[in-house]
């Protein structure tokens, strides 16, 4: 049976800055860093990104050969919202507001280790 991709709670700890919890009507919880997040947004630009940089959803971009580590403040969002039954949308500190988080995309790349074992089976 695959897993349910419908949300029982969702909570955004946009005051804490620690991440989004989900919990999922199966019972599955998620935890998402913020960083996690903005790395894996669904957009079409930072898919069309990660796809010419071999990155998967949630991957940090790889620093470019001799690029030196400049201080960058960490991803954050500024607000989020519910779009529609079917997913969230975030507004970043960075100023990107494209992505459209759905459910269905957010349990696809849960980051716990039981997830990542399935993704990689």
């Amino acid at each position: 049976m695959p897993p349910s991709i419908d949300p029982k709670s969702v909570k955004v700890n946009l005051t804490t800055g620690n991440g989004m919890d989900i919990e999922w009507k199966d019972g599955h919880r998620s935890h998402y860093s913020f960083v996690y997040l903005r790395d894996a947004c669904p957009c079409a630009l930072c898919d069309d990104e990660r796809e010419k940089t071999k990155r998967e959803p949630g991957e940090p971009p790889k620093p470019k050969p001799g690029e030196l580590p400049m201080f960058k403040e960490k991803a954050k969002p500024v607000s989020a919202e519910g779009v529609g039954k079917y997913a969230i949308k975030f507004n970043w500190n960075d100023r990107h507001e494209l992505g459209i988080y759905s459910w269905q995309f957010l349990r696809d790349v849960c980051p716990c280790e039981e997830c990542k074992t399935q993704q990689k089976s």
